[in-house]
């Protein structure tokens, strides 16, 4: 089957969102919704990072028991005391050195707005927060999408996968590749959609290992799953 269509895309989004409902409840939108901070945002993304959604949620509640998520209260925190309160998240040595380091540079550069880099065109502000230390293109993606609603498409290991296995990227792509084809499939209106619904459907259905995909809503549109059913 050759790369996606405007009708073959359209009916692998009708049918995820007629499989899954779209509540909103993964974590990072569920902050991006309640606060629309975008620092809080960068750093609930952080906390994200390899991580599930329940621990990454503990781990900003006690983060926000002991500060104020602000770059000028972070920026003065100890490492420690961030380590401390962001335990649930795992990984939290890296995770506190990214945030202090992050909240240094807010300050330091930018006098403590993150604003000012969200201000500039898409493809400058991604480059300058990817500049930070401890943010990739991912996190970079999800704060542009989900803080401001700026079109780009995060593109994590279940979307990597899926839109792998479907054949809606070339296979071997990294993550650009990946985020820039799906982009070029997509209308700019459904990113956010996408991002999530593939994040569903890599978590039900599209599992790294033994797939689910007799059981698919969209096993007759993807390469993977019609491959395996005609065997």
């Amino acid at each position: 089957m050759p790369l996606a269509t405007g009708h073959r895309t359209q009916e692998i989004l009708k049918l995820l969102e007629r499989e899954f409902s779209l509540e909103y409840r993964e974590f990072v939108a569920l902050i991006a919704r309640r606060s629309g901070d975008p620092f809080k945002i960068l750093v609930a993304t952080i906390l994200s990072q390899n991580t599930n959604d329940r621990n990454s949620k503990v781990a900003l509640e006690r983060l926000e028991s002991k500060f104020n998520i602000k770059p000028e209260v972070l920026s003065k925190a100890s490492l420690e005391e961030i380590m401390d309160a962001i335990r649930p998240a795992g990984l939290q040595a890296q995770k506190a050195k990214t945030i202090k380091i992050v909240s240094d540079i807010i300050m330091n550069k930018y006098r403590g707005k993150l604003e000012k880099i969200l201000k500039k065109p898409l493809e400058s502000a991604r480059r300058e927060l990817i500049s930070m230390p401890g943010i990739g293109p991912k996190t970079a993606d999800v704060l542009l999408l989900f803080s401001l609603g700026l079109p780009t498409i995060p593109v994590d290991t279940h979307v990597m996968r899926v839109s792998k296995r479907i054949g809606l990227v070339p296979k071997s792509g990294g993550y650009e590749v990946v985020r820039e084809s799906l982009m070029a499939n997509f209308d700019p209106a459904d990113y956010l959609k996408v991002h999530l619904l593939f994040i569903k459907l890599g978590r039900t259905y599209c599992r790294s290992k033994k797939p689910l995909c007799s059981k698919c809503p969209i096993k007759r549109l993807c390469d993977f799953g019609s491959a395996t059913n005609s065997k």
